[in-house]
């Protein structure tokens, strides 16, 4: 079961996980997590998202107990196939998911946390792929998306393992972007995304477009892209706006505020 929490501060949502004691993402807790992205795709005022969860964890895993309920592969693929089309879905959303991780993102918590675009993380935080643990393997990209941030080396080693590493160490590999105390980890990262939130928001989505090329292997593809976006934004009164701007040292006022 659980549920996904919305609110909305200016020009930045907040999606918090209510799924205790561990905010396991059931199926149904992932549809729930989906209508919210559709709830803020129609908010065309917001510019940021921030990703929480409610009580200990930020997410300690998928719902172990749905999985004894299915029964043929086909089941299993099935629900593999859902997570990953959700978490390619935030991974290509149009604006800045910014996890905020406190406790553990461990399982299908860590391969959510994977799918945002920026991760603030406690310093008591664990964050890992435990299943080999329990004769099974990661289902929603995890083997996909961690060595992106890792390395294939360190990869393997936590995914075989399935020893979970500290915040301090993901930090070390790039995986987080700050490690903060646990009082500081959701003001740490709502003030991110309303610093995000201060931009362009039609500069912000193409940023969004752009930077997956990167990951990919079509590089060509993605620098022809940006400079098709760079020459767009030229052309829009937020640009001429901030340059302007610039040249006369003060703020600048977008009009896509």
């Amino acid at each position: 079961m659980g549920a996904i929490d919305f609110t909305l501060s200016g020009n930045v949502a907040t999606l918090t996980i209510q799924s205790p004691p561990a905010n396991a993402l059931s199926s149904t807790l992932l549809n729930a997590l989906s209508e919210k992205l559709d709830l803020i795709e129609k908010e065309e005022k917001v510019k940021a998202i921030v990703l929480k969860g409610e009580g200990r964890f930020f997410s300690a895993g998928a719902d172990i107990k749905e999985f004894t309920s299915l029964q043929e592969a086909s089941d299993y693929q099935s629900l593999a196939e859902f997570g990953q089309e959700l978490f390619d879905r935030i991974e290509h959303f149009s604006v800045p998911v910014i996890a905020a991780i406190h406790g553990a993102a461990l399982g299908g918590g860590m391969e959510l946390a994977l799918a945002c675009h920026i991760r603030i993380a406690t310093e008591n935080a664990k964050l890992g792929l435990p299943e080999l643990t329990l004769g099974i393997i990661p289902g929603f990209a995890g083997t996909q998306r961690l060595p992106q941030y890792v390395g294939t080396a360190k990869a393997y080693e936590m995914i075989l393992t399935g020893e979970p590493i500290t915040a301090k160490e993901a930090y070390q590999y790039g995986l987080v972007n700050q490690v903060v105390s646990e009082e500081e980890v959701f003001e740490v990262a709502t003030t991110l995304a309303t610093k995000i939130a201060s931009k362009s928001k039609p500069t912000i989505n193409r940023i969004m477009q752009l930077v997956p090329y990167a990951k990919s292997e079509n590089f060509a593809s993605g620098v022809k892209e940006e400079a098709k976006a760079f020459g767009e934004i030229f052309g829009s009164q937020d640009a001429k706006e901030g340059v302007l701007a610039f040249i006369e040292k003060r703020k600048p006022n977008f009009i896509d505020k």
